[in-house]
């Protein structure tokens, strides 16, 4: 079995880490692209920050004007979702954005926000959860089990901070997976546990996931394409969580300081679906997970 554990926020507590992200994003926005005082975009980003948060289900990392993830699911989801909102709802800002990023990949803003998401957390020092070290000896000593490392960025980062940990042998790094990228003339559809096949998973009457991620498809396509048996460990739902589910896929989502009690219903509902109270549950709950083979 390959056990795919997501790196932020699953083996690190990036609850830990979110003040000083945004901190540096706003640093590397009021200086380097919109040049605004440092102060009044604190001020904004706070006060946009608190909307969101009064209405969850309202607001969303949005990618290609599709739900990408909604602004509640993590702690840098919540920085990325807060800093999207703020650029694009100010005309200023959202000009001095497209000016920065004039080429950009998806749109300026979310260009932006993953530049900066990206830049500044491989600053970060890392703040492993307890047990991480353990955990991952302990995947890498059963012989049936494989430790995989999922991140969207391209696994430079992770690597590094990694080799702090000390382990006997390297983990392999399934990096690059863009979780987050959406694309809407997909045609590929999925079949649900009632049986309807859709592109968009409605999991409770106000959250519903879009599944049209490509990218990561094909990464977990790839993975299991030498018959082994998969499972995906993750503290968010929408991005690493939800298309393994509808793949066949067992999913455990980390109960954190910040997850939502709507994940985890909807998880916890899902028959593939598990819980874990803490990381270090992760090998007693994989031994629930029949092997096929």
């Amino acid at each position: 079995m390959k056990v795919i554990i997501d790196f932020d926020g699953t083996l690190t507590a990036e609850e830990l880490q979110v003040a000083a992200l945004a901190a540096k994003s706003l640093d590397t926005l009021a200086h380097e692209i919109i040049h605004v005082p440092r102060e009044l975009l604190a001020a904004e980003y706070q006060a946009t920050r608190a909307r969101l948060l009064r209405a969850t289900h309202r607001h969303w990392w949005e990618v290609n004007g599709l739900i990408a993830s909604y602004c509640d699911e993590g702690a840098f989801i919540l920085n990325t979702t807060t800093l999207q909102v703020l650029l694009r709802e100010n005309d200023t800002y959202l000009q001095a954005v497209t000016a920065a990023f004039p080429e950009a990949e998806y749109d300026p803003v979310v260009d932006c926000t993953n530049h900066l998401f990206h830049r500044h957390t491989a600053e970060l020092p890392p703040e492993f959860r307890p047990g991480a070290r353990n955990v991952l000896a302990a995947l890498q000593d059963h012989p049936g089990r494989t430790p995989l490392i999922l991140t969207n960025s391209l696994g430079d980062k992770v690597r590094r901070h990694l080799n702090t940990l000390g382990l006997d042998a390297e983990i392999a790094v399934l990096g690059d997976t863009r979780q987050y990228e959406m694309v809407p003339d997909w045609p590929h559809s999925f079949v649900l546990a009632h049986g309807k096949e859709t592109q968009v998973w409605r999991v409770l009457p106000k959250y519903s996931i879009d599944l049209r991620r490509p990218a990561y498809y094909q990464a977990l396509v790839r993975e299991a394409a030498d018959n082994s048996q998969l499972a995906v460990v993750a503290d968010t739902f929408s991005l690493p969580g939800a298309l393994p589910l509808v793949m066949g896929i067992p999913f455990f989502l980390l109960r954190t300081s910040y997850t939502p009690a709507w994940c985890i219903r909807a998880v916890a509902e899902h028959p593939l679906g598990s819980i874990l109270e803490k990381l270090a549950d992760l090998p007693a709950a994989l031994d629930s997970v029949a092997d096929p083979g």
